[in-house]
């Protein structure tokens, strides 16, 4: 689960990137982060794992605050970011373990782990290989596969989905759902909002630093009657805001 209290970012002390935000991402649900290019989406995930810290506000996940409690507050997640571009020099199989020893990962269960997403991402045979050389899908799917090596309860992925061969989409969404199915929780950012709509629990629209919409796409429907495609309520809901 993911506390979020009353965040707020500033950039060069004029650009309010995130204002006041107060939302959940609660266990057995996935949570669509979307909005506009530039609305502080990213912005957000990255004081969700600790890579940027809130001007002000508190962001707990499974109970640790990410900022006093930062070490065991980062055991409790996987975040893929959204550029794969990592560790490029490393053949895809270095990274894994390097990612199993960052994480206290045991060898039987890296090893289980590796053998399962292996299979589940078609990327078996490129292991051995280094990530210098992989496709941008492939740099996706490595960095995925490390995110979850420790079996993390709480997922954060930005734009997970991009590069992704549809096979592999299909697999991750699939993964997902298995996840929370489990009582776990995950959160995403998308610009895809046919993923969102069909693959989430709740959505949380972001625009221009604030938080316009939280909740199931049931009660966003009913709070928009005559709208039947989240497309049309997502360009409502931003439009000259």
């Amino acid at each position: 689960m993911i506390e979020i209290d009353g965040i707020s970012k500033t950039y060069g002390g004029t650009v309010k990137a995130v204002d006041h935000m107060t939302f959940e991402v609660k266990d057995g649900e996935i949570t669509a982060v979307i909005g506009p290019n530039g609305a502080g989406k990213t912005t957000v995930l990255k004081m969700i794992v600790g890579i940027l810290a809130p001007d002000e506000g508190n962001i707990r996940i499974n109970g640790h605050d990410i900022v006093s409690d930062p070490l065991e507050a980062k055991m409790q997640f996987g975040f893929v970011a959204d550029n794969p571009d990592v560790f490029l020099r490393l053949k895809g199989i270095e990274y894994l373990n390097f990612m199993g020893d960052l994480y206290g990962v045991s060898t039987e269960e890296r090893q289980k782990q590796i053998e399962i997403m292996g299979d589940r991402f078609e990327m078996k045979e490129a292991l051995n290989d280094k990530i210098l050389s992989y496709s941008h899908g492939m740099r996706q799917k490595i960095v995925v596969m490390g995110a979850l090596l420790h079996s993390p309860s709480v997922w954060i992925l930005d734009e997970p989905l991009t590069g992704l061969d549809p096979r592999s989409a299909f697999e991750l969404k699939e993964m997902m759902k298995e996840h929370t199915r489990e009582g776990k929780s995950v959160v995403f950012s998308t610009h895809v909002l046919e993923v969102a709509e069909k693959l989430c629990d709740k959505v949380a629209i972001i625009n221009k630093g604030r938080l316009v919409f939280m909740g199931t796409l049931n009660r966003l429907r009913e709070e928009n009657p005559g709208e039947d495609s989240l497309e049309n309520i997502f360009l409502k809901m931003t439009e000259g805001l």
